[in-house]
């Protein structure tokens, strides 16, 4: 079953609010692509995370009932996982931060074609994969049904993201000029940073 929601919750709201190919799509789509794009992408995006969970859900069954050695040895490296994170945050925020999206045409693409962006970005993305895999399962314990609490989890992950993107495509929407200040960035990132290290620890100690 699953444990530590909250710490979940915390956990995945950080990675999502971390920048990175997700973040700067969902706010090239609200410059370019308009409401029903925007939607699209994030549907798109939820998506990717589920498909992510179910993945792990598989695989930490099997290691589970193979090995409780492999299991800490996962969460072992789930705690050095958000530790790297959190040191590669902060050390972006005190160098250099950007949030300009890649531009391209412009052009509105609709439900269907934001849906697909979503989604491809997200499969795509080596850090959804790396926590899918290496710390997901740090919040699920051998006793109930393990499968069935990864992937509830996972949609758990995936709600948590999409709020935190339909905030930041709103805030975009609304005020463009604050998200673009470097200084709300770098406060954001350090912050975040900070946090992620101190998560990492807690996962690696067993806490």
């Amino acid at each position: 079953m699953p444990t530590h929601v909250p710490v979940f919750v915390l956990t995945t709201l950080l990675l999502a609010m971390l920048p990175g190919a997700s973040q700067a799509l969902m706010i090239r789509q609200v410059l370019e692509g308009g409401r029903r794009t925007v939607r699209g992408t994030l549907a798109g995006n939820a998506t990717g995370f589920l498909l992510w969970s179910t993945a792990a859900a598989a695989g930490l069954s099997a290691v589970l009932l193979a090995s409780p050695t492999a299991y800490a040895a996962l969460r072992i490296a789930g705690g050095v996982v958000l530790m790297i994170l959190g040191v590669k945050t902060i050390r972006t925020a005190l160098t250099a931060v950007s949030a300009r999206p890649p531009r391209e045409d412009g052009r509105r693409t609709g439900f269907a074609g934001g849906y697909l962006t979503g989604l491809i970005t997200n499969l795509g993305n080596p850090k959804a994969g790396v926590f899918a895999v290496s710390v997901l399962p740090q919040f699920v314990t051998a006793e109930g049904p393990v499968f069935l609490s990864t992937v509830a989890l996972g949609a758990l992950w995936a709600l948590v993201s999409a709020s935190w993107y339909t905030l930041l495509t709103w805030t975009v929407g609304r005020g463009r000029a604050l998200v673009s200040r470097p200084a709300v960035l770098r406060g954001l990132s350090v912050t975040t940073g900070v946090v992620l290290l101190g998560l990492g620890v807690a996962v690696m100690a067993g806490v």
